[in-house]
């Protein structure tokens, strides 16, 4: 076996991916009221994190935004990779599309 030859490895291999997305949040009250009705319905929650996340959702919409970020669906149906680990983090953040860098970012609208 060679050393690029990962067939057979006993070791887990891992890999961290690192993504940057910027959101632009069109209708605050519609993504609180859902960030809201996800932690209420949320079974996994208990009365400590459930209050910390309302809190979070009433201070900031970026805090609302966090509660529809899952790692799992972007991992779940990948063939052999288990999700090991997951943290995110969302903040407000400048903005300026025509600036220089954000460019490569740019999310094209098809005219229909």
């Amino acid at each position: 076996m060679t050393s690029t030859d990962t067939t057979g490895q006993d070791e887990p291999r891992y890999v961290r991916l690192s993504i940057e997305l910027i959101a632009e949040i069109t209708d605050e009250g519609a993504l609180k009221a859902a960030a809201l009705q996800q932690v209420t319905e949320d079974e996994y929650l208990d009365d400590e994190e459930r209050a910390q996340s309302v809190e979070a959702i009433e201070v900031d919409p970026s805090g609302s935004l966090a509660h529809f970020i899952d790692p799992v669906a972007l991992l779940g149906d990948v063939p052999g990779v288990e999700l090991a680990s997951a943290t995110w983090e969302s903040a407000q953040t400048e903005f300026d599309a025509e600036g220089e860098g954000w460019d490569e970012y740019a999310v094209e609208e098809s005219a229909e």
